[in-house]
């Protein structure tokens, strides 16, 4: 039995009439009556009751019509839910992200776009360190992660870059280095000052660009804390615990506590990055459209 069975059943009972029926299918009368008689010795009784003028229905027609109708509306609900799917306008996308990158505008623009342009599409929103969205985008709990820099690069994963920005010297309001309307600091005045740093399992790329730029300075850094999200960073730098460099994007944490200015002289140039991480070979279109999304509006981003 197959659908085009069920729909010329239907319409020549609608029609009541086999020729009317084949010429509202298109097609000759004699090939529309033996399907019908085919369709009939299928299912072991006569769905209808000839006679000169035309057809009715027999009990088990009846019954067989309700059931007919059911089945194609449910075919065509699902072959339309099927394509909606397919096209990424229908499904589910798993997000992950670090509190750090949440905190770029990019980051909730992208995700209010999205919602606007695909709302059949059910976001859930995770939050985690940088390691956690790793292993969570590994493991499947995730769809698609937004981090700073990678914490590791497995085969199985992909990563998009989508923006650097600059990162910004940390200190706590009234720091003896907070000289003038525009301090001029030099990685040199910073050597012996006590850091609060992302742990290099959270922030591997971040934490050894900036070792790297104390030593090309002349000095090893005093690491004083070593924690787990940015955020308890610039929480410890406005308690008066130390100093620390953070992405841009941060500089309204803590305000009231906390004073953000530029390195003059960092070498490498201290950067973070916006990244984002997805299974290789994933082909969920509802992942796809987010990912092109997102980086036709860093492109906008950057260009501003």
């Amino acid at each position: 039995m197959e659908l085009r069975h069920l729909r010329y059943f239907i319409i020549v009972a609608e029609e009541r009439h086999i020729t009317r029926a084949a010429e509202r299918l298109n097609m000759q009368q004699p090939p529309l009556s033996q399907q019908i008689r085919a369709l009939e010795r299928e299912l072991g009784f006569e769905l209808f009751k000839r006679h000169p003028k035309g057809v009715d229905l027999t009990a088990g027609g009846l019954v067989f019509l309700d059931e007919a109708r059911a089945i194609l509306a449910r075919v065509e609900q699902g072959s339309l839910k099927a394509s909606r799917a397919a096209q990424g306008i229908e499904g589910t996308l798993v997000i992950g992200f670090t509190s750090s990158a949440a905190a770029h505008p990019l980051i909730p623009r992208i995700i209010r776009a999205y919602r606007e342009q695909y709302p059949g599409v059910e976001l859930s929103i995770k939050e985690g360190s940088a390691r956690e969205v790793t292993e969570d985008t590994t493991e499947k709990r995730i769809d698609i992660g937004i981090l700073r820099a990678p914490v590791s690069a497995p085969e199985s994963l992909t990563f998009h870059r989508l923006l650097n920005e600059e990162m910004l010297l940390a200190l706590p309001v009234g720091h003896p280095l907070l000289k003038g309307a525009e301090p001029k600091i030099s990685m040199i005045d910073l050597k012996d000052e006590r850091f609060i740093l992302v742990r290099r399992p959270g922030a591997p790329g971040m934490y050894a660009n900036l070792i790297k730029a104390c030593q090309n300075a002349g000095f090893e850094p005093n690491i004083a804390f070593e924690v787990e999200r940015m955020l308890t960073n610039v929480s410890l730098v406005a308690a008066g615990e130390g100093i620390s460099v953070v992405p841009a994007s941060m500089r309204d944490v803590h305000r009231e506590s906390v004073v953000y200015c530029r390195i003059r002289d960092a070498q490498p140039r201290l950067l973070a990055p916006i990244t984002l991480v997805q299974r290789a070979f994933n082909p969920s279109a509802p992942l796809q459209n987010f990912i092109g999304l997102a980086r036709e509006l860093a492109g906008v981003y950057r260009k501003a």
